[in-house]
C-alpha cells in the first residue's frame, strides 16, 4: 500500500493523484516520497503533530509553494490549469478592508470576467445556502469572526471550485461559531460535491468534518493511519457524543499520540 493510500481508489475516481512528493526546508526533509489519492467529491481531513507539514501539502497542491520533486495532478492536469478555493485560518487578513462583505465575494468573479447578472446569481445563491442573516453591504471589520471567516468561505466557493483548500479556518474562533460553522460548511460541502482537503489541529473537528482522515507523524512525515470516517451525515453537535463517533475519536487519539511519542 502506498503511503496515504487506504482503501483502493479507482483512477476514474481520484480527483487528486499526489506521486513521490518531496518537500525539504533547510536540508531536513518533511516529504520524501509521498504518494496520495483522494476521491472525487470526498472531504479529506489531514491531522498530526505540530509541525509535522499540513499546511505545507495543502499550500503545494494549491500551488502557492513549490514542491522539490513528484507530481500534484488533478484528473491529469496540473493546478494552474484547476479552478481552486482557498480558505486561510487569519480572516482578518484574508479579506480586503476596503471593500464591502458583498464586493469581497463579487471580486473572484468579477477577476473571472463573468457578467454582472451570473455574479449576482451567484451571490444571492451562496446567501441562501449559508443562509446568511447578517448584512453584507457591510466592511469586514464592522463583522464579527464568525461572519468574517463565512464571507472568506463563500468567497472560495463563489468560483464553484473543483478543489478546496481548508487551512485551518475555524481556529481562530469561539466554540460555539465554530460549531455553526461547520454545520452550515458540511451541509453546502456535499451539496455540492466539491472535492475538499481540510487542515486542522483539532481532531473532534477533523472527524466531525471528514468522509477520510489521513493521520500523519511527524518528519519526515510519513502515514500513521488513513482512517474512512463512516458517519452517518449530517453531523451534528449530537454526533459528537455518539458512540462510533467516541470509538474513532479514541482510535484517532491512540494513532495519534503514538506518531507524537515517535512509535507511529
Amino acid at each position: 500500500m502506498r503511503q496515504g493510500q487506504g482503501a483502493a481508489i479507482a483512477p476514474r475516481d481520484a480527483a487528486i493523484t499526489v506521486r513521490g512528493l518531496r518537500k525539504a526546508f533547510g536540508g531536513q526533509p518533511v516529504y520524501s516520497g509521498f504518494d496520495l489519492d483522494v476521491r472525487r467529491g470526498d472531504i479529506l481531513a489531514i491531522f498530526g503533530p505540530n509541525g509535522c507539514g499540513k499546511s505545507t501539502f495543502i499550500n503545494m497542491a494549491a500551488g502557492l509553494l513549490p514542491a522539490d520533486g513528484g507530481t500534484i495532478l488533478y484528473h491529469g492536469r496540473e493546478v494552474r490549469d484547476v479552478r481552486i478555493g482557498y480558505v486561510f485560518q487569519n480572516y482578518r487578513e484574508a479579506l480586503f478592508p476596503w471593500l464591502r462583505a458583498a464586493d469581497n465575494i463579487r471580486y473572484p468573479l468579477k477577476r473571472l470576467g463573468l457578467p454582472r447578472l451570473e455574479i449576482e446569481r451567484r451571490l444571492e445563491r451562496l446567501k441562501a445556502g449559508f443562509r446568511v442573516r447578517f448584512d453584507l453591504q457591510r466592511y469586514p471589520y464592522e463583522l464579527s469572526g464568525g461572519q468574517q471567516q463565512l464571507v472568506s468561505v463563500m468567497r472560495a466557493l463563489a468560483v464553484e471550485p473543483e478543489v478546496l483548500f481548508l487551512d485551518e479556518p475555524f481556529s481562530a474562533l469561539d466554540y460555539e461559531t465554530t460549531l455553526d460553522l461547520r454545520t452550515l460548511l458540511q451541509d453546502v460541502l456535499k451539496r455540492l460535491g466539491v472535492t475538499t482537503l481540510l487542515v486542522s489541529h483539532d481532531l473532534e473537528e477533523s472527524i466531525a468534518l471528514a468522509d477520510r482522515l489521513l493521520m500523519l507523524t511527524r518528519r519526515p512525515t510519513t502515514v500513521a493511519d488513513d482512517v474512512a470516517v463512516e458517519l452517518p451525515w449530517p453531523r451534528t453537535s449530537a454526533t459528537l457524543s455518539e458512540e462510533g463517533f467516541v470509538t474513532l475519536k479514541r482510535r484517532c487519539l491512540a494513532v495519534f499520540e503514538a506518531a507524537v511519542a515517535g512509535r507511529a
